[in-house]
């Protein structure tokens, strides 16, 4: 049977600008199962970023509901909502945000010390997951001696490092080159087969592909929400 991760009912979000009112959400209804692994695309100004925010717990719906295993998050204090987000979502972004004066393993560990982890726990942890994603050679390594495809992965290892419900993952690939991307998102497709659940934002056709659903936002609307079969896909070999 399967479990409900993300259930969002009629999630509306709007911004005050002067003395106007910006309806950004205008009513998202939404599910999302465990290990799906779901795409979401729209042109700027379409709502994603703000939507993708507010599932990651970083921003409030203005109305409707969010539901995250089961748990309102609107009901939810600042430090309800920061111990979900330290617990529940492993955050991948598309700057890195890796500290430059820590190593890989550092870097990695670092959302167990906000956790409380003791050190010999988190060094642990932080090792199996850097090796988890193929830099077991690279973790005393600093971000400035780290390819841009190895510090995508560094950043990749620590939000998968507290074990999050889900992967949030907010164009993951827009700083890279097409070689590094296709890694990447082969590394996202490992991950998947493992049970992980991964939301994706992006605006590459050829990345969303890779999903298993994708879902178009317009206007602060669902425009589509279809299953795709997802492909693999490569470079051509050099000549």
């Amino acid at each position: 049977m399967a479990q409900e991760v993300i259930r969002t009912l009629n999630l509306t979000r709007n911004f005050v600008l002067g003395k106007e009112i910006i309806h950004v959400l205008k009513g998202i209804d939404i599910e999302i199962q465990k290990n799906e692994y779901v795409a979401f695309m729209g042109p700027s100004g379409s709502g994603k970023s703000t939507f993708m925010n507010i599932i990651g717990c970083l921003d409030s719906p203005t109305g409707g509901e969010y539901r995250l295993n089961g748990i309102n998050v609107a009901g939810l204090s600042d430090n309800q909502l920061a111990e979900i987000r330290n617990k529940e979502i492993g955050f991948i972004f598309q700057t890195f945000n890796l500290m430059a004066r820590y190593t890989a393993l550092e870097n990695v560990a670092l959302p167990l010390i906000y956790a409380g982890v003791p050190k010999a726990e988190r060094l642990r942890r932080a090792k199996e997951v850097l090796e988890q994603v193929g830099l077991g050679d690279r973790m005393k390594h600093k971000p400035n001696e780290l390819s841009g495809g190895q510090r995508q992965r560094v950043a990749v290892a620590r939000a998968l490092v507290n074990n999050p419900t889900i992967l949030l993952a907010d164009e993951p690939t827009g700083n890279l080159d097409t070689k590094t991307s296709y890694e990447i998102m082969g590394l996202f497709e490992e991950l998947h087969q493992k049970g992980n659940t991964i939301i994706l934002v992006t605006h590459e056709e050829d990345i969303a592909r890779h999903s298993t659903r994708i879902v178009r936002l317009r206007d602060g609307l669902i425009e589509s929400d279809t299953p795709n079969n997802p492909v693999t896909l490569t470079l051509p070999e050099e000549a």
